[in-house]
């Protein structure tokens, strides 16, 4: 898979699932900084950081933080479920839950 089709395959996760953790994991290295860039850019919110863990290896945790560095990204703790949108926060987007039980209508 080439770096665009990825970027489209995370943008269609984002819009489906807008407040979903959408991660770049496995395979990470084959990507380029722009190229992660460009996947983060189109809505993934979240890595695997360092290489334990994983079947394929995974940049170094430095690598990771020069990363974000360079790219003006703020980590977070692990195990905390996703933030609030700004757009969310703005009231810009509105986020429904549509109950399982009840019937939709187009």
């Amino acid at each position: 898979v080439d770096a665009f089709d990825m970027a489209r395959m995370i943008a269609t996760a984002r819009i489906v699932m807008p407040r979903t953790m959408v991660r770049l994991s496995a395979g990470r290295l084959s990507f380029s900084d722009a190229e992660q860039y460009l996947m983060f850019q189109a809505g993934a919110n979240s890595i695997f950081n360092g290489d334990k863990l994983l079947t394929t290896a995974n940049p170094e945790f430095d690598a990771d933080t020069s990363l974000f560095k360079k790219l003006g990204f703020q980590g977070k703790p692990a195990h905390q479920g996703p933030l609030v949108a700004p757009a969310e926060a703005q009231g810009k987007v509105h986020i429904t839950k549509v109950e399982g039980n009840k019937q939709q209508y187009a």
